[in-house]
């Protein structure tokens, strides 16, 4: 049973939600936020395996309280669930730590789709928009970079250790340091959450 938290300022929004994961075999709704402090305090008393979340609220943005949610219950995931959809939105919420994002538009068929994947450790982006963060430019995302480099990049976005990649590919610890170094640099990324999402904008990872 996946046990989520519904974090909305809109209490007619949470309610819909509510009775829509009600309906769906293996989810439990277990409690509501209305706002980000609000958000950390239900998550540290219940711990819940998901934690659905608005980004738009008052005094403090949904950004803001995904890292002290993720402190708060560090077994939690969060899937955000916002209006916004742009992909400076999307980009911002994935690097403050949310492990999925869909629109409020979503059909309940990727809603739920969206919960299971991310509750099991998957990581997903609404296609629609995972395809506005793919580089514009007219050169395939990937060119700058080797087949080495693009198999450390895959490794590194699946969460594997710099030792563990490594060992899969029968390459030295510094070996990999340098590979990562120069995929930071190649494609412009400067943090492990920036490279995740380019792994999902560019199909490296996410949905099969």
């Amino acid at each position: 049973m996946i046990r989520v938290l519904l974090v909305d300022d809109h209490e007619l929004f949470r309610s819909s939600l509510r009775v829509r994961l009600e309906r769906e075999d293996g989810i439990e709704p277990v409690g509501e936020a209305a706002s980000a402090d609000e958000a950390v305090a239900r998550a540290r008393a219940l711990q819940p395996d998901l934690v659905l979340l608005d980004l738009l609220m008052p005094r403090r943005s949904g950004y803001q309280a995904i890292p002290d949610v993720l402190r708060a219950s560090p077994a939690s995931r969060v899937l955000v669930v916002s209006s916004q959809t742009g992909p400076t939105p999307v980009r911002q919420a994935i690097s403050a730590g949310a492990h999925g994002y869909v629109p409020k538009r979503a059909s309940d068929t990727e809603l739920v789709d969206a919960i299971h994947r991310v509750a099991a450790g998957a990581r997903y982006v609404d296609p629609d928009l995972g395809a506005q963060l793919v580089v514009p430019d007219g050169t395939p995302a990937l060119d700058p970079i080797s087949d080495r480099e693009r198999d450390v990049l895959h490794l590194l976005a699946l969460g594997y250790t710099n030792q563990e990649i490594g060992r899969k590919l029968y390459i030295s610890v510094r070996t990999v340091d340098t590979h990562r170094a120069h995929i930071m640099s190649k494609l412009g990324l400067e943090t492990r959450a920036e490279l995740v999402l380019f792994a999902l904008a560019n199909g490296l990872i996410g949905p099969s």
